[in-house]
């Protein structure tokens, strides 16, 4: 079986690779040249625990390819994904415009039947304009060869985004085509063994479907948050209230530690869009706004903490901060509460000596911080700071040697974003420890 991915991002480089690994004959398709040859060097454009072994080991095999063709990558190919960016425009809608772009080109250069498939998250009724622009670019050839889309959306969580496409929990296939279904069900049969796991539904269900996962995931943060606030000030522990409530199977203990707001490529971006889409409607999304203030409000929180224990001039002083990405095991910075409280301290007067095991290239690259040391290690980043914040819960940062800890820093204090470190033990050293929403 041979089958196309459009776009060598962070979706369509692991759904390609994770494809060819079951013995899919896949190319990978990218208009970035340089991206292109830099991958074919097994050289990798993201961070993804797993991702170089299993896309060098498929390259080398011969059964994935890196092209700049998308022409020739759909000669032959049974489906061609369509996983390129869809970023906020302006008003928080999904711009499609490259989305769009792929369907017209698959239009134009299409020679058989095939399978038109959105990885990409896209809002409700996507397909319809996917299917309206080939059928346009297939009028101005005068052809009429068949073709179907489908919605199948990715639910991968990154830093363990192989392991979830290898072994997925669910796999939700729109369809609208008989023929489509039984090429998306054979395609999908390796990852089904030793279960069924393939949700068939319409296409627009199947958008909704990916939409209304993140925003449910992003509002038990939100919720979390908030909660965790009121905890601050009526005196009860959040770390407790989290415990209690996610004992409840109808609840749950995951999304539900309290933190400094989520970020990344995916949350913000989603939560926006589908709130915009339902303004489009007609339809105010009360709960989902309501979860995006919360988040924006709670990036500012740890900084808040900084200022309410320093003052607010910080001018003079130095802070380290351990973590860069908006999560472990990604070098991903979009969205990452890190820029925001970045922001804050300088904007406050102080220096920031920063320390992430992966994202501190994608910092340097982007974001072009000034005061801002990147440092070699985590200790290197307290040498000589005021204080230490811990945004991102890298599993390098849960037990470090606090008396070297204490020993670097000017003042023992702790502002932990994530709740991962012990108060009592802390306070029993004579650090100062601020945590979000804990006593």
């Amino acid at each position: 079986m041979k089958i196309a991915v459009v776009g060598t991002g962070y979706v369509g480089l692991v759904s390609g690779a994770c494809f060819a690994d079951v013995g899919i004959e896949v190319t990978c398709v990218d208009i970035d040249q340089k991206k292109i040859d830099k991958l074919k060097q097994g050289i990798m454009p993201i961070y993804e625990p797993g991702l170089e072994e299993i896309v060098v080991r498929n390259y080398q095999s011969g059964r994935l390819h890196f092209s700049t063709d998308l022409g020739e990558a759909i000669q032959g190919a049974e489906v061609a994904f369509i996983a390129v960016g869809t970023p906020p425009g302006e008003d928080g809608s999904a711009d499609l415009k490259y989305v769009l772009a792929v369907a017209d080109e698959i239009g134009r250069k299409m020679t058989d039947y095939i399978v038109v498939a959105t990885k990409s998250t896209v809002p409700v009724m996507t397909g319809e304009k996917v299917r309206a622009t080939i059928k346009a670019a297939l009028d101005k050839r005068g052809s009429d060869l068949p073709f179907a889309v489908a919605s199948n959306p990715e639910f991968l969580k990154e830093g363990a985004a192989v392991e979830d496409f290898l072994k997925p929990d669910r796999i939700v296939i729109g369809v609208d085509d008989e023929r489509a279904e039984k090429i998306m069900q054979r395609l999908y049969k390796p990852f089904q063994l030793s279960g069924e796991r393939i949700i068939y539904m319409d296409i627009p269900s199947a958008e909704m479907t990916k939409y209304a996962a993140n925003a449910m995931l992003a509002t038990k943060i939100s919720f979390m948050n908030d909660i965790a606030n009121l905890c601050e000030k009526v005196g009860a522990d959040a770390n407790m209230v989290r415990k209690g409530i996610g004992s409840d199977p109808r609840i749950g203990n995951k999304f539900i530690y309290p933190g400094v707001g989520y970020g990344g490529s995916c949350f913000p971006k989603d939560v926006k869009a589908i709130i915009k889409t339902a303004k489009e409607y007609g339809y105010d999304l009360r709960v989902l706004q309501a979860v995006e203030d919360v988040n924006d409000d709670q990036k500012y929180i740890l900084a808040s903490k900084v200022k309410s224990h320093f003052g607010e001039d910080l001018s003079g002083m130095t802070f380290a901060m351990w973590g860069l990405s908006f999560k472990p095991n990604t070098d991903d910075m979009r969205e990452s509460p890190a820029a925001v409280i970045i922001d804050e301290l300088r904007a406050a007067g102080a220096t920031v000596r920063a320390y992430d095991p992966k994202a501190m290239e994608e910092a340097k690259e982007h974001y072009l911080f000034d005061k801002v040391t990147y440092c070699k290690d985590a200790y290197d980043a307290c040498v000589d700071a005021d204080a230490l914040l811990l945004v991102t819960e890298w599993s390098e940062f849960r037990i470090p040697s606090w008396d070297a800890v204490g020993k670097l820093l000017k003042n023992k204090v702790i502002f932990d974003g994530r709740n991962i470190y012990d108060k009592k033990y802390l306070d029993s050293l004579g650090f100062v420890h601020y945590g979000i929403g804990a006593k």
